[in-house]
């Protein structure tokens, strides 16, 4: 009889309990070969482990999937784009640390490292994060019922310019960005609710400069401004959404939030809710040492635990 150690035997029982084996824990978004709007270079991913990891030239985009005790989960999911103005991804400050705060709430939470707009390895460069969210939220949705996830209640967060891809996805879920490749595609991107944390949402004068010129280019026609200002394509379609910004943001102006919010007010009274902080400033994620912001996190979780599945 072959005897397994108590340290592996550990390892197994922790991966069944939360539902991935080591292949599902990070799952390509594409399958080889097959990444849309993706010219081969040499170039190479990059991480950067300083107090918070940052990744650049992202050349193969994942989820990483971090799912709940199951004595806890609600069957609830929400994806998570990290923000960097489009330049980098601070993958673990407004990534794997959301999941995992999401998780002790019996949320899963999974981490998209999408592909950042580049001239080298990208010929359309402005559609590649759309790309990439449409495929991941298609991909959760048809692994739901593995993970034991209602595939009619997964959500989208994203912070800063993370925030802007998921507003995208948020509003422009149905336009068709890239070819099908499989049945995985025939799904839906429709986002069921999302939570949008000092967002980049305008391209116009209220805008991230970094993160327009990063999508964008250096002189983006007007076509272009208006197609990537997501508050001007809400509609009664759009999901219910849940926004954070602090009044003294000097990176991505508040007024960011104030039209999204605005413009999904006209489209219902409950369809938004806007929670703007006196003091902040930009990218504070979790915020546990802003004793003033720190209350976000659970206005967040109360949020979700009150929506309504259909």
């Amino acid at each position: 009889m072959k005897f397994i150690s108590t340290k592996r035997y550990l390892i197994i029982m922790s991966l069944i309990v939360f539902g991935c084996t080591p292949k599902e824990r990070v799952i390509e978004l594409w399958p080889e070969g097959k990444i849309p709007n993706h010219i081969n270079t040499e170039e190479k991913e990059v991480h950067e482990q300083t107090n918070i990891l940052r990744i650049k030239n992202v050349q193969n985009p994942t989820i990483e999937v971090f799912l709940p005790d199951e004595s806890i989960a609600i069957g609830k999911a929400l994806l998570i784009f990290p923000g960097g103005g489009y330049g980098i991804l601070a993958y673990d400050w407004e990534g794997t640390d959301i999941a995992k705060y999401l998780n002790n709430h019996g949320i899963a939470g999974i981490v998209v490292k999408y592909r950042l707009p580049s001239d080298k390895t990208q010929e359309k460069k402005h559609r590649v994060p759309l790309i990439d969210a449409q495929r991941a939220i298609r991909l959760v949705r048809n692994k739901a019922e593995d993970w034991k996830i209602n595939k009619n209640e997964i959500g989208i967060i994203g912070f800063s310019a993370g925030g802007h891809v998921a507003s995208t996805l948020g509003t422009q879920y149905s336009k068709k960005v890239y070819a099908p490749i499989d049945a995985i595609d025939e799904l839906s991107a429709r986002p069921d609710f999302m939570a949008l944390i000092y967002p980049v949402i305008t391209m116009g004068a209220e805008t991230h400069i970094g993160s327009k010129k990063n999508l964008l280019g250096k002189n983006s026609s007007e076509d272009l401004v208006n197609e990537y200002s997501n508050h001007l394509h809400i509609n009664k379609e759009t999901p219910v959404t849940f926004l954070v910004h602090a009044i003294d943001d000097k990176v991505v102006p508040k007024e960011n939030s104030e039209f999204f919010h605005g413009q999904m007010s006209t489209q219902g009274e409950d369809m938004s809710s806007l929670y703007l902080y006196e003091k902040g400033g930009h990218g504070f994620s979790l915020a546990k040492e802003k004793a003033h912001l720190k209350e976000w996190p659970k206005k967040l979780i109360s949020w979700i635990n009150e929506l309504e599945s259909d």
